[in-house]
């Protein structure tokens, strides 16, 4: 089995008719999907996704994939494929179409649906094709034939990539959903066709590698959802993604089956829908869907609100709700159902919002207790089976943290393929499929660009510690005024603290060590501004550690007298 090896170092170059696979993002987490191709000189991307912040990474929208490898490529890129309309998977093309307009977009209807929109908000109008399972199309030198693929989204598509160095079949997020609820099944028969070609290499989705047995079908769902709206006293608020039109379209049925108007909240919630319902992948009975303003008037038994959230971000309708910075108050007797998945580093939010839900008398329902949510990738069944009727010559499992990829890997193994065959990779590392064998031949950068604002790439790891600490540890400004002259304190410093507790005397102990410091820097003669606050600061930092067990950032101002 092949893996990473830290004394990497660039790639050399691609040998003549060789196929290089670089994942950018999307190896080693849940999310920022993307997957670069180069063959014969030119580059073929299939998804730009994007991250979504955790606890530890404060002020951060998104977190992009590294664009640097391919920055001075840009003319070279053929094509982006995207695999389907979720935002792991299309959230950063608007940041790459900055730097090159006019990359054609390939992609369902539905999923360039859902671009598209996101574009006209980065005033971006872009070159789309629109693909359907069973297209076969080129885009330079590489051969794109795309096939259906359930996932909890509509219009999902896997494609197998034809090249002279060989055929790759690239899953994209899929499952095996005997029952889907849009009848639009995976296409095992596409999948056995392309093993029985010849399949060199095999990216497959791993999120679900660890979880033994079949994904539950969506329509199994039903039950559990329907129970919600007919126990329901007061109002039921859904919060799902704004992206599961599947999910989405449950609970329309459920509302107008108990007579409950809905209401969708949340700009990207009621983007989504829209264009759904536009295009016939929503079926919503005439008058179910209301604004805001009549559902308001409505009785609460007759109410549903849906809205993002789900995932506990912070600006999002239900976090605000629970913050009770919402148009929207939650009350005694509401019931709110949680019809999503806890995407890993998400689960501490979600839970605070759970229990501020809980706190306020709502009933809340999620997966942890009720059957409302299923997963949209594959299981480990499901995996195998593709593997069995695929029988490919090389592996590199993508989708998913390193234990989802490993086990993956391990499923690969015990289906038949050579554990010489299978490669672990993780972003950044370079894939060379040469002469039939895929190996690590490098490694690119490949870290995260932190989206802040308007910004990107602005923010850094190092601007992020600051954050954190400013969050965690408070902040202790510190204003000494030393006589130039002598180099010691002219008066008592004065100390400005936030999120430190302190009250009057707090300080006190302090003023001593500074006025220590200062005079040993005086001895030595050290006299300029900043190597005094540096002296100042570290004085004052081993204080607040020694006695507090704190780190607060310290900030020294130094003014001559």
């Amino acid at each position: 089995m092949s893996r990473a090896h830290p004394e990497l170092r660039t790639p050399p170059a691609l040998a003549d008719g060789g196929l290089r696979v670089t994942a950018l993002g999307g190896l080693g987490e849940i999310g920022r999907n993307m997957t670069v191709f180069e063959h014969a000189g030119k580059l073929l991307i299939v998804d730009i996704g994007v991250l979504f912040p955790e606890e530890h990474q404060p002020g951060v929208d998104v977190i992009l994939p590294d664009f640097t490898s391919i920055r001075d490529r840009l003319d070279d890129i053929v094509a982006i494929v995207l695999t389907h309309g979720h935002e792991d998977h299309i959230g950063g093309v608007p940041y790459l179409l900055r730097e090159r307009r006019d990359i054609p977009l390939v992609g369902s209807k539905l999923t360039l649906a859902f671009i598209e929109a996101k574009l006209k908000e980065h005033r971006i109008t872009p070159r789309t094709v629109t693909v359907g399972e069973g297209d076969d199309l080129d885009f330079g030198p590489f051969g794109c034939e795309f096939l259906a693929v359930n996932h909890s989204i509509p219009d999902a598509l896997a494609v197998a990539i034809r090249t002279e160095a060989g055929l790759v079949l690239h899953t994209g997020d899929f499952k095996m959903d005997q029952f889907p609820l849009d009848r639009r099944i995976t296409d095992l028969r596409g999948f056995a066709r392309l093993g029985e070609e010849g399949v060199d290499l095999f990216l497959t989705d791993s999120t679900n590698a660890e979880v033994p047995g079949f994904t539950t079908s969506e329509g199994e769902l039903t039950p559990a959802i329907e129970t919600v709206f007919r126990t329901s006293p007061k109002r039921v608020i859904v919060s799902s993604f704004a992206s599961h039109v599947h999910r989405i379209q449950q609970v329309l049925d459920a509302a107008h089956a108990h007579g409950r108007k809905v209401a969708f909240v949340g700009r990207s919630m009621v983007r989504n829908m829209g264009i759904a319902r536009e295009l016939g992948y929503l079926d919503v009975p005439k008058g179910l869907v209301v604004d805001l303003k009549v559902l308001e008037k409505l009785p609460a038994d007759k109410i549903c609100l849906v809205c993002t959230g789900s995932q506990g971000e912070p600006m999002a309708a239900l976090s605000r709700m629970a913050n009770r910075d919402h148009v929207i108050r939650i009350t005694e007797g509401d019931t709110v159902l949680l019809a999503s998945s806890l995407i890993p580093g998400n689960e501490n939010a979600i839970y605070r919002i759970i229990n501020e839900f809980t706190r306020l008398g709502a009933n809340v329902v999620h997966k942890g207790n009720a059957k409302v949510h299923v997963s949209g990738h594959a299981s480990a069944g499901e995996l195998v089976y593709c593997y069995n009727v695929v029988k490919p010559r090389n592996v590199m499992p993508v989708h998913g943290e390193w234990r989802h990829l490993q086990a993956n890997a391990e499923l690969a193994i015990r289906t038949g393929v050579d554990p010489r065959n299978v490669v672990i990779a993780e972003d950044g590392l370079v894939v060379d499929l040469v002469a039939g064998r895929a190996s690590i031949t490098g490694k690119v950068p490949a870290g995260n660009v932190y989206v802040d604002g308007q910004t990107v790439g602005g923010a850094t790891e190092a601007s992020l510690k600051d954050r954190r600490t400013l969050a965690e540890e408070g902040v202790i400004t510190v204003v000494a005024i030393v006589d130039s002259t002598t180099g010691r304190l002219a008066e008592t410093p004065d100390f400005l603290a936030r999120g430190f507790v302190h009250d009057e005397s707090t300080f006190e102990a302090v003023v001593p060590l500074i006025e220590k410091a200062l005079a040993r820097a005086a001895e030595e003669g050290v006299g300029g501004a900043l190597q005094l606050e540096q002296l100042i600061m570290r004085a004052v930092s081993g204080w607040a550690h020694r006695t507090y067990r704190r780190s607060p950032m310290i900030i020294p101002i130094v003014i001559d007298a």
